[in-house]
């Protein structure tokens, strides 16, 4: 019971100290004087990974890097089929009335890269060098876009975590306590994850893919049943999207400069074919502009759910 407790308080922990490093790191950047798209396709992009990537470098250190390659390949799996299913379920997401093809070949490109990597047998620094290049080059390629299109300088208001009028006092509060919360929450996910795995004579790999995957997801969640409900489509598979490539190109390319990751027989074989055909999932909804409506919330849900059965 107390492992239960502690990935449930080191969670709890991880979430709130990734808000509070997104609410201070945005509201410092825009102090200096950083202009709010820049903050918006890096601090925030990057703020809003902390937990995942926290936990997938504190794996690699503590000498469990099954856990951060399965909470990477199963927090891209958990954000299409239960991330976008749920809110499904709750209302039709109109994904026809929006454009997201550009972004979502990047993925496919992202996911395709990664696992090429991955057949290499182990990821290593230079695989990480690899990915954070694929990291960079998408960076710059949506910073140009954006600075394309009209009115590509979002409100400031309109960013994550931003508030003009908080005090110098709190924003270094909150940068504090994100850069303290998130390797104490960390360090316990870890901890009582790697327990219950050796409890239950289940691999880290399988715990990273299911427990602590759903866990490190539950943002995306949380923002995209908002996004359902508000009928803003456009975020809720933005968000799904760019959270897939930012798990592939920066989490694992960070964390493998801490250390080799050995990729087990067992993602070669299955997991991270069902990450692919995950990710190919979206192209009735990105490419054929098709809605995703209640029906395909239930078989989404249901399909992950046997997923999670099959592992367990």
């Amino acid at each position: 019971m107390m492992e239960w407790i502690l990935v449930a308080i080191g969670l709890a922990i991880l979430l709130f100290a990734g808000d509070a490093l997104v609410k201070g790191a945005v509201n410092l950047s825009l102090r200096l004087g950083v202009p709010a798209l820049i903050v918006s396709l890096t601090i925030v992009a990057f703020g809003t990974s902390a937990p995942e990537l926290l936990i997938s470098v504190q794996s690699v250190l503590d000498g469990v890097p099954g856990l951060a390659l399965g909470n990477v390949v199963g927090s891209n799996t958990a954000n299409i089929l239960l991330v976008l299913g749920i809110p499904a379920l709750l209302a039709t997401m109109h994904t026809s009335e929006h454009d997201t093809r550009s972004s979502f070949v990047q993925m496919l490109t992202a996911t395709a890269l990664f696992i090429g990597l991955c057949f290499f047998g182990v990821l290593t620094w230079i695989s990480g060098l690899i990915l954070l290049t694929g990291l960079a080059l998408m960076l710059g390629w949506s910073f140009q876009q954006a600075r394309k299109a009209r009115n590509a300088e979002p409100a400031v208001e309109d960013l994550e975590g931003a508030d003009p009028s908080m005090s110098k006092l709190w924003i270094g509060i909150w940068i504090v306590i994100g850069l303290i919360g998130l390797p104490v929450g960390a360090e316990l996910l870890i901890r009582g994850a790697t327990t219950i795995a050796q409890t239950f004579g289940l691999s880290e790999s399988v715990i990273g893919l299911t427990l602590v995957a759903v866990g490190t997801s539950l943002p995306e969640l949380a923002t995209t049943v908002v996004a359902a409900i508000r009928r803003q489509a456009d975020v809720a598979l933005g968000n799904v999207i760019g959270s897939n490539m930012f798990n592939l190109l920066a989490i694992m390319g960070i964390a493998t400069l801490f250390g080799p990751i050995p990729v087990d027989e067992q993602f070669l074989r299955v997991d991270l074919w069902v990450m692919a055909g995950a990710s190919l999932l979206l192209v009735p909804f990105v490419l054929l502009k098709m809605n995703i409506t209640r029906l395909w919330g239930v078989f989404l849900t249901l399909a992950y759910g046997v997923y999670v059965w099959s592992l367990l």
